[in-house]
């Protein structure tokens, strides 16, 4: 078949894995920009954010979706809940694993319970990280992968930090998509709202290098964003960190504000990366004592 004939094929893929297996990494080498935050820490992502691929025959929309896991508070099965609506929605579910990691019974959790929440949502699976071992060793786990999804899944090697089977990637789920219009226009990369990114990559920067105490009590909410009155083309940006203890907002803050300061930096390239325009970062930490378990809290953090 000639390129020319080639029907257009548009849908939804979400990636899935236990934490640290290359899924934020992923979406970004395949938008070709830092959309979803990457973090070693479980919980990191906490909004389904999604990322659009454009390719001359297809366009893929990446959910972004919180970890599964077994809920401990009721942040934990809102997150939950919103991962089952997201199963049950799109079009291709694509299991990561990495290539330098043995499947364990979390990979065997995970492929279950995807495997109950949406039986009919096609599966691939993703062999990531395979810069990080020898050839021997990808073809290994490829067959392991293949046996844990089962013969009609197909299987994809991939490395995102080098890109390469990127490619490979995008045109095997866009094989697997429906034939059909654009969802977005061309050039768009991503549909969530500004705010929700700029919150995001805040986040991701106060978690780095932080015990692991804090990944789930931090939430960052943007205050307001305005012009800046005395220098054109600036956006003065409000953020609130809020999280649930005041020896959490010690380490945030840290020694005299440095650590709060570092934070602000790393964000703010970031986010004027994004934003493609300079701004001047305000951030506040505040106590909202146990807000996970708190419904009333829970909804005014946008959960």
């Amino acid at each position: 078949m000639s390129g020319q004939d080639r029907e257009f094929r548009s849908g939804f893929v979400c990636f899935v894995g236990r934490p640290n297996t290359g899924k934020s990494m992923l979406t970004n080498a395949m938008v070709g920009q830092k959309i979803a935050i990457t973090s070693s820490r479980p919980q990191t992502t906490r909004h389904t954010i999604r990322g659009i691929v454009h390719r001359e025959h297809t366009q893929l929309i990446l959910v972004d979706t919180p970890g599964l896991h077994r809920p401990r508070t009721l942040l934990g099965q809102r997150l939950n809940d919103l991962v089952r609506d997201t199963y049950s929605e799109v079009d291709v579910i694509a299991i990561c694993i990495p290539a330098d990691e043995k499947i364990g019974p979390g990979d065997r959790w995970i492929v279950q319970q995807v495997k109950q929440m949406a039986p009919k949502t096609t599966l691939i699976g993703v062999v990531t990280k395979i810069d990080k071992v020898g050839r021997d060793q990808v073809a290994q786990q490829l067959v392991a992968v293949s046996q844990l999804l089962g013969p009609e899944a197909e299987v994809v090697p991939v490395s995102a930090v080098k890109g390469e089977q990127v490619e490979v990637l995008i045109d095997v789920i866009a094989s697997k998509m429906p034939e059909g219009p654009a969802f977005y226009p061309d050039g768009e990369l991503t549909d969530e709202p500004e705010e929700t990114l700029m919150a995001e990559l805040i986040r991701e920067a106060a978690l780095e290098g932080v015990r692991d105490e804090l990944p789930h009590s931090l939430a960052v909410v943007i205050e307001e964003v305005l012009p800046r009155e005395e220098q054109e083309g600036m956006l003065d940006v409000h953020a609130l960190l809020y999280v649930e203890r005041p020896s959490q907002k010690a380490i945030i803050i840290g020694k005299g504000g440095a650590r709060l300061k570092e934070v602000g930096t790393a964000a703010r390239k970031q986010i004027e990366h994004i934003l493609g325009t300079r701004i001047y970062l305000h951030l506040h930490v505040k106590v909202a004592k146990d807000w996970q378990r708190d419904p009333k809290q829970l909804g005014k953090l946008g959960f």
